[in-house]
């Protein structure tokens, strides 16, 4: 056999690498020239008809050829990968200094944020929060806190019924009652949030869901003082010192002596308009000393024990605290009020 024109193999080699312009074109002349069946392959297995005195030099012939083949092919690969590389960035470039297009920030409901400002309030008289069920039996919901069946009070809190008897709760007072059923250690100091159920009639303060904050204390030797005392710090926490607040005699079946806790409306000043109805007050606690027989219902002595128990609309007082005039605003999926509520939170 003859000695392999090792140069040939090389140009010819180069003049198909010149050619190939894609990193593709690339890949197929390497395996044309450095794949199992390419010349310098075949230039080796032929070794053996080589005559043995020159095998020496034509191996290394061969084998130097291949390495310079390897190595042009890969400094084209590189050089075609980095010229794709630059096309791409040059048509998906983006400048970065421009703004970009952003989710807008979420944020929390308006009322969530109510009730959170009433519970920082609570936490600094040592109040702890506790939850319950929004689907009641009418046992909590009425007769243990007084209410029994076909008392007035049933008709004032007149709710949506469900199979088996249960109802959804009409006030959060049902927390309370299971915290005295469980007879916790004295002193209970607990409050309760969320939403509550109405069936009446809607307008523009009113709902058929709606949500209240409530809280008890019970322990021994509360007086009247002490729910007064706690009422005004609550009232001026929330409301702040410029807010007028009064008291006023109400009835609730679960208290005894009851109060309620007004106001001056945030809205018109105390001057009168829509959100206050024109009285230029808005009632936002309705609280009393625990009835002793809520105290019997559970098993406590009413004479050894007292408690004040209060509570307050929080999506009326949200209401209040940015002038909101329809309080069905706040649960309507329109991101507009509520965007316009949260830039001015």
């Amino acid at each position: 056999m003859s000695r392999p024109d090792v140069d040939a193999l090389l140009a010819a080699f180069r003049a198909e690498l010149a050619a190939a312009t894609t990193p593709e074109a690339v890949d197929e002349v390497r395996r044309l020239h450095a794949g199992k069946k390419s010349p310098l392959k075949e230039a080796l297995r032929a070794l053996r008809d080589v005559p043995e005195a020159e095998r020496p030099s034509v191996a290394a012939a061969v084998n130097a050829a291949q390495q310079t083949v390897e190595a042009e092919l890969d400094a084209a690969r590189a050089r075609l990968d980095a010229e794709v590389l630059a096309a791409r960035l040059d048509a998906e470039w983006v400048d970065l200094s421009l703004p970009g297009v952003a989710t807008p920030r979420g944020a929390r409901h308006p009322v969530t944020r109510t009730e959170r400002v009433c519970m920082d309030v609570m936490r600094q008289l040592g109040f702890e929060l506790v939850d319950g069920p929004e689907v009641e039996d009418a046992f909590h919901n009425f007769d243990a806190l007084n209410i029994p069946e076909h008392h007035p009070a049933r008709d004032m809190q007149d709710t949506f019924w469900v199979d088996g008897g249960l109802l959804l709760r009409s006030h959060t007072t049902t927390v309370q009652a299971r915290v005295l059923e469980a007879r916790p250690p004295l002193p209970i100091k607990v409050v309760s949030m969320g939403r509550v159920y109405r069936n009446e009639a809607v307008d523009a303060t009113h709902l058929a869901m709606f949500h209240q904050f409530e809280g008890i204390w019970v322990d021994r030797g509360l007086t009247f003082s002490h729910l007064k005392g706690t009422l005004a710090f609550v009232a001026r926490a929330l409301f702040g010192q410029d807010r007028k607040v009064r008291f006023k005699p109400k009835f609730y079946p679960y208290t005894e002596p009851s109060v309620g806790v007004d106001v001056s409306c945030g809205v018109c000043g105390g001057s009168g308009c829509e959100a206050c109805h024109g009285a230029g007050w808005v009632t936002i606690l309705g609280a009393g000393m625990i009835h002793p027989k809520v105290f019997a219902q559970f098993g406590y002595d009413p004479d050894e024990v007292s408690g004040i128990a209060f509570g307050l609309g929080t999506t009326r007082m949200m209401a209040q605290s940015t002038g909101v005039t329809r309080i069905r605003s706040l649960y309507e999926p329109d991101l507009r009020t509520l965007q316009r509520l949260d830039r001015g939170a």
